[in-house]
């Protein structure tokens, strides 16, 4: 056992920690069942750099496919080529509108205690993936907007860009090791919003080059008919939103709209910081997606209601056996 697995069996017994235990011994008997894992990215788990450890998760095929919002997309990518220029706000409570102020005027735009630099990040990849939104548009051709970011990486016309390991990189992880990726909502970005300036000013002749969320949704029903038919596969969940939501609800899709028998999501883990109240989706328990056709009875349900910049590491370290 790894010193960092034992730690945690040895110490996390009770409450959230013993959550903790629980889904990630549950996550290791899913993989040892020959199942697959979709792990799911909301909040600002990239700028977090979450991929330091999912990286690992996914090189070492523990994670078999990822949806994620359109920040957690590009915000990867960003940290990855313009890391050196980040700026660290510790004392983020205590900024005043002056303060913010300045930081917009400076071009740092603050996520928590995180600044993204505009120039070095957002301007950076925008010169770059404009050619080749461009070059698809022209030649009539539609792309997902993860796979223009893979364009990038297979091209190697930003390597000598990168400022940490690839290795840290989890967007550059699922890009070697080909995983699906699933992105709703992606015009809700700065890449996504960058895009519809394009489209507007007409460097871009037609939104279509870049595929919608709807086909990403056909794209995820084809990927669980085909996967689900060879393995469980199971659901952990970082956050709530449109993240969790879009994917999970593939399966009732499927069963209700399509008439198609199809297993249910076989395992489910969700970290979160959310409270159960009205209508909250982020803080729902699982037990509400039953009677959504989501998740069966029988099916191994935990939340973790905890940070998950602190949490999801350690149920990492777990299932790696660190």
């Amino acid at each position: 056992m790894g010193i960092i697995k034992n730690y945690l069996v040895e110490n996390y017994r009770h409450f959230n920690s013993a959550t903790v235990i629980d889904a990630s011994k549950a996550y290791v008997d899913h993989l040892n069942n020959d199942g697959i894992m979709m792990m799911t990215l909301a909040g600002a788990m990239s700028t977090a750099e979450l991929g330091i450890s999912l990286s690992k998760m996914i090189r070492e095929d523990k994670v078999h496919a990822i949806t994620c919002t359109g920040a957690n997309l590009e915000e990867d990518l960003f940290n990855l080529v313009a890391h050196d220029s980040y700026k660290r706000i510790p004392n983020y409570r205590d900024l005043s509108p002056e303060d913010e102020q300045k930081l917009l005027d400076s071009h740092l735009n603050r996520v928590t205690d995180t600044c993204i630099p505009e120039e070095e990040a957002f301007r950076k990849i925008e010169d770059i993936v404009l050619k080749h939104w461009i070059e698809a548009d022209k030649k009539n051709e539609s792309f997902f907007p993860h796979e223009f970011l893979f364009k990038i990486f297979a091209s190697k016309e930003l390597d000598h860009e990168f400022q940490i390991e690839k290795k840290d990189s989890w967007l550059y992880s699922a890009f070697v090791k080909q995983i699906p990726i699933f992105v709703p909502g992606w015009e809700d970005s700065t890449l996504g919003n960058i895009f519809a300036a394009h489209c507007i000013n007409k460097d871009i002749s037609s939104p279509r080059c870049v595929k919608s969320g709807i086909e990403y949704m056909i794209e995820l029903a084809n990927w669980y008919k085909a996967t689900s038919s060879k393995n469980d596969i199971g659901f952990f969940q970082i956050g709530g939103g449109i993240a969790g939501d879009f994917p999970i609800c593939v399966v009732p899709m499927m069963e209700q709209d399509l008439q198609i028998n199809t297993p249910k999501w076989a395992y489910f883990c969700q970290i979160s910081d959310s409270t159960t109240s009205y209508g909250s989706y982020s803080g729902a328990v699982p037990n509400e997606k039953i009677t959504w056709g989501k998740l069966d009875i029988e099916t191994p349900k935990f939340v973790i209601e905890s940070d998950a910049t602190i949490v999801a590491p350690l149920v990492f370290a777990y299932v790696l056996d660190l």
